[in-house]
Parts: C-alpha cells; structure tokens; sequence
C-alpha cells in the first residue's frame, strides 16, 4: 500500500552536461532504439515515457538541458523541478569529467543546498569509442558527495546500458540509498535502524527478542505478499549466520540478524527490498511515518462521540498480554517503557496514571491500560490512530485504524430515543471548590478520603475513567472536574455539553447549594443533559442551606432526581456511579433510572423519599408495563449489541 505522502506521481529525469557529451543521443537512442548521428538536434524536447512501459509502472518524464539554447537561470529552474539528475559526461573527454566536480555538483549544491536529497547519477557515454573504463574516478567521488547515487557507463551509439541507465533513475527517485545507507560507513542510517526496528519489533508477536519461523512467514506474507518457503528460511539464516555470529539465537532470528539481511539486500543493489517493507509501515523518503498512515481522515459530525469498538479493544489487549511478561495484569514501568519505545513517546502524562486504576505499587492494570485508550479516543481520536499506527496496527489497501473506531450517533438522537447507543458516558462534574469533587471523582476508582491524603488535589488529573455495568453491560464512566470558579463564569460549550452532569454541593456547607442551583438554572435547566445533584460530605452533618430552595425541594421543583448523598471517608459506594451510567443510557427517561434498583433499595440510594413524585402507587402498574415493553426492545441483540471484551 502508498501512501499519499509519499507517492510520486511521476519521475522526472534532468539530463546535464558538458556541450557534445551526447545527452541528446542518449535520450533519442532510449526512444527509437535507435542511432543516427546525422540528425541529432542542440536540445531534445521533453519526453514522456508511459507508465505500462517502464520497469517501475510510473510515468517518466525525460528533460535535456542545452547551454547553447538555454541560460543559467533556466538550468537552475530546471534543478529544482527534477527528481533524479544524471550528470553525462563522455569518457574520452577529461575536461567533461573535470566539470563534474568543478561546476556541475557545486551548482546543484547551491541550488538545492548541501544537504540536498535528489539523487544523482554520473553517466560515461561514448564507451564504444574507448577501450578503458572510468569507473575508478568517478567512484571516488561518491564518498566525498553522498548525493552521488550510482555510476554507470554507456553508449547512445552501440545502445549499451541506456535502458540500464533510466531504469537506475527511476530506482534512484522510487527507492534512493541515502536515507538507507552511508555510504562512508557502509552502514545503515541510524533512521533506518530504528524504522527496522519498530518493524522488527511488531512482528516479534511472543516478545522474545527473535523472529522464529512462523513470525519470519507473517512478516514475508505482510510485507510482500507471499509466501516464504522453509528451504528459502533456512538458506537466510545460513547468510546472516555467516555475516553475523550473533544474527540468530535458538534458530530466531536476532534485531542485529534482521538489520544485517537488510544491509546486504541494499549492498547488493535491491534496495526496493527494504523500501517495500518500509512503505508497507507508512514510511516516506524522509523516513518519517506519513501522516496519512497515522491519521487516516475521520468525520465526526456535530453532536457525535468516538469509540473503540471490538476490533479496536481486541488490538489493544493484544498489545498488553504481548509486554506483560510476567502474566500480573499490570504493566510496571520498565513493560511500560518498552510498549511505546517504537513510538515517539508515552502518549499519556504522568498525573493521568492517577485517572485510572492501578496496583498498590502505582502500576497500570490491565483496566487502567484500557481506560487510557477509552479516554483518548473520546477526547484527541487522531491521536487514538496514531499511536495505534505506531504500535502496528495493520494499515493495508483493505483496511486502517478506522477499522478499530466507532462513531456514535448525534446526542440529539440519543436525547429524542431516550436511549444511548454509545458505550462511554461523559459527566462533568461541576461545583464550588472545595466541596469535594475531585474525592467524588477519585472515588470512581474506588480510592477513599483516605487514601487521597497523600495526593495534593492540584496533582490529581481532571479526567477520571472506570468500567460500570448498566444492567448487566460494560459501560465506560468519564467524569471529568470542570473547573467553574464562579457561576458568573462563562463555560464554553464542550464544558457544558455531555452525557450526564454531576453538581454537587457539600451538605456541612450553608452556602455551597446555591451554587449548585444557580449553575442549574443557569445551564442546564433548558437543556435535556440528565442532571444529578450530588450532596457530598455526608459524613460532616447536613445543614440548611442559605437558598430560597432546600436540596430536596429545588429538585422537586424542577423535576430531577433527588439529591444523592455521599461519602467517600471510609469507604466508596459505587452505586452513585452505576446510577450516573444509567442516567447516561437513558436519557429523559427516568424511569430506566430506577427500575433497575429493587425497590428496597431507593431510599438508600437516594431516588426515593417520602414526598416522591416519581413512584405514585396510581401509576405504577402503567409505568412499569411501559418500562418493561421499551426496556425488552433496548436489549434486544438487535438493537443494542452486549459488548465484552
């Protein structure tokens, strides 16, 4: 598979050189497989050669350049346009061959700068008229100029190397040397080596620092698409054995193995060899990773949220039971480091690890590892791909990272449904400060009062995510800390939109629910965002409160749930969370909000008081009969499928 990035479109050949060197002819002699020394024009016009005719399927175009017809500006002109530029000089004309270095090399070095990467090929015409060869001179130079591709030697008359000579410019544009191999060193680059690394890496599927048999024939068929044979396996190991002792161990082959078969592939000429197993991984001539690899586009419409679906979550369990290699169900920071060392970096901030769960000693679980990736793709999708882009998620013509990614209906839908199709929930958790927010969220993870001492709420991550179960299904609860310092405050729009919103207010505090109702009435009181009013540190006492509207009236009033009271001082009752899950799931529809508690257990969990409007006994029968005919059609497999994973 191209890329966009790095696909050329066509190959542009420049021909230069001193007068009567034979540029022309060698053009003429490519077209008409022909010679006529009588009718060779100054200048040949540009030429293009189709795609079905040339050995790399890519169009050709073929520029001669003439000091007699045309003038240094139009040369420079010329430079910058072309994409491989063959120098010809003839090899019985030594003053030809002195311009090389004297004029030729140092224009294109100051037209394109020293550290330029087009290509160039010095081409010897006239061999026929000598019986010497001047390989040796011109090869020197190719230590001293790295732009230097290949030499060759030709003749336009005898039509000797001239097919050669254009099929070295193609494969000088299509598969260059420079970003491979230093020519001086006689090495690979150090890009190289780590683009082949990562390669290597991906495909060492059991993590043991070898590529055995049947991980060398997944990256054969991978890469090139076909098969490898066992006698073929068997005669490459043989060939790295013999140019490195330790290139296989326990009959796998090593990372210094796989780079020494590349570099043999590229010192023998087939340097396509290596580049077809690089673009395969998205690489471009820069040996950068294409964005387009990376990234592949992703419409989101307005009002709609990204997921990982089944394929994405698959993926990524792999890539976690593939680095725990001690089978903990956690990653300890020496695993951790060695997931995303084929990556640019972690892609999550160290105070995020305190988003999610981890061991007692601060490793990432199993969970946690997945409640990462859950938070990345709702908030920064691109950055989702991306680095499952890094970590190898196969990018073929048939399919890409879109593959592991789920775009959710629009709100709006969900909202005018009355139920949510989406598998992550996100509720924004807003209150003065100081009322307990960040204990409210923490308490997700099921970390009490307690166990935040040690932690300054300013180190604590605004983001925390945990898995909840809404009758019976594995949900993704996000709740994140919104930082509103006042009501008068203006909140943007992605601060104010979300699944469910969390207010909460500390019941010790007379003066903490106003708040609480003024951001309701302010925000939330026109639109249909279920709302839960949370009164937190039950534990201190509850108070009247300086409002016109008590907790439990201001609810009543204007039809929300009663206010759930909570502590988090000893121990985390998660059934706030499964509470806000539902409340997400079913938007508008409060009675999915508490069908799904026995009725033994309203009063404890706050839906249901005394002055309740929300369970009459005259409309019971009829709600609960409506309940149970929605509630079938939900679950139905057809119409919300169960994810597990």
């Amino acid at each position: 598979m191209q890329f966009r990035t790095q696909i050329r479109r066509d190959v542009r050949i420049l021909l230069v050189g001193e007068p009567g060197v034979g540029k022309t002819s060698v053009i003429l002699s490519l077209v008409s497989e022909d010679f006529n020394e009588d009718s060779v024009p100054p200048k040949c016009e540009e030429i293009t050669i189709p795609a079905d005719v040339t050995p790399e399927l890519v169009p050709t175009l073929i520029v001669d350049y003439s000091a007699q017809e045309q003038t240094e500006t139009e040369l420079i002109e010329e430079i910058h346009k072309a994409h491989v530029i063959c120098i010809v000089y003839a090899v019985n004309d030594d003053p030809s061959i002195d311009k090389i270095t004297s004029y030729w090399l140092p224009i294109i070095q100051h037209t394109l700068g020293k550290t330029h990467r087009i290509p160039v090929i010095l081409v010897g015409n006239k061999v026929d008229l000598v019986d010497y060869t001047t390989m040796e001179i011109v090869v020197s130079l190719m230590n001293e100029y790295p732009e230097i591709e290949t030499c060759i030697e030709c003749s336009a008359k005898t039509l000797r190397n001239i097919s050669e000579l254009f099929f070295y410019s193609q494969k000088a544009v299509l598969h260059p040397t420079a970003p491979l191999y230093n020519s001086e060193k006689k090495e690979l680059t150090s890009e190289c080596k780590k683009a082949l690394e990562r390669i290597f890496r991906i495909f060492d599927l059991n993590n043991d620092a070898t590529l055995d048999d049947m991980e060398m024939y997944a990256f054969q068929k991978f890469c090139y698409d076909s098969p490898l044979q066992p006698q073929a396996l068997d005669s490459v190991k043989l060939i790295i054995q013999r140019n490195a002792v330790d290139g296989v161990f326990n009959n796998g082959i090593t990372l210094h193995g796989f780079l020494v078969l590349h570099t043999l592939f590229i010192q023998r000429g087939k340097h396509e060899t290596t580049w077809t197993a690089l673009r395969k991984f998205g690489y471009n001539d820069d040996m950068e990773i294409c964005n387009d690899y990376l990234c592949p586009l992703l419409n989101v419409p307005f009002g709609s949220t990204t997921e990982l679906n089944q394929i994405g979550f698959d993926f990524l369990t792999c890539i976690f039971v593939k680095y725990d290699q001690d089978r903990d169900r956690c990653l300890s920071p020496e695993e951790l480091q060695r997931l995303y060392s084929i990556s640019p970096a972690i892609p999550f901030s160290p105070v995020s690890f305190l988003g999610v769960q981890t061991n007692e000693r601060g490793w990432l679980t199993y969970s946690g590892f997945i409640c990462q990736w859950v938070l990345m793709t709702l908030t920064d999708v691109n950055r989702t791909m991306e680095y499952m882009g890094y970590l190898g998620f196969p990018v073929t013509d048939d399919t890409n990272q879109l593959k592991a990614i789920t775009t959710t209906r629009e709100k709006k839908t969900d909202l005018a449904k009355k139920q949510s199709t989406r598998n992550v929930y996100r509720c924004h958790v807003i209150g003065a400060k100081n009322v307990g927010k960040t204990t409210l969220c923490q308490g997700l993870l099921g970390r009490t009062l307690q166990m935040m001492e040690k932690y300054k709420s300013e180190d604590l991550p605004k983001f925390v995510v945990n898995m909840v179960e809404v009758y019976g299904q594995e949900k993704y609860l996000v709740m994140q800390d919104i930082d509103l310092q006042r009501v008068l405050d203006i909140l943007p729009t992605s601060e104010i939109v979300c699944d469910v919103a969390c207010l909460v207010y500390d019941t010790s505090d007379p003066k903490s629910f106003e708040f609480v109702a003024r951001t309701y009435l302010t925000y939330y009181q026109t639109l249909k965002i279920p709302v839960l009013i949370v009164g937190n540190k039950s534990d201190l006492g509850e108070v009247l409160q300086d409002y016109p509207y008590q907790p439990s009236a201001f609810c009543s009033k204007y039809k929300l749930p009663p206010p759930h009271i909570f502590s988090s001082t000893e121990k985390v009752e998660r059934e706030i969370y499964v509470k806000l899950a539902t409340m997400s799931a079913f938007p508008r529809f409060q009675a999915a909000w508490m069908i799904f508690y026995r009725n033994s257990q309203f009063r404890k969990l706050g839906l249901l008081d005394s002055e309740s409007v929300w369970l009459k006994t005259s409309m019971g029968v009829a709600l609960l009969g409506s309940f149970v005919y929605i509630l079938y059609r939900i679950l139905h497999p057809n119409v919300l499928r169960t994810q597990s994973h």
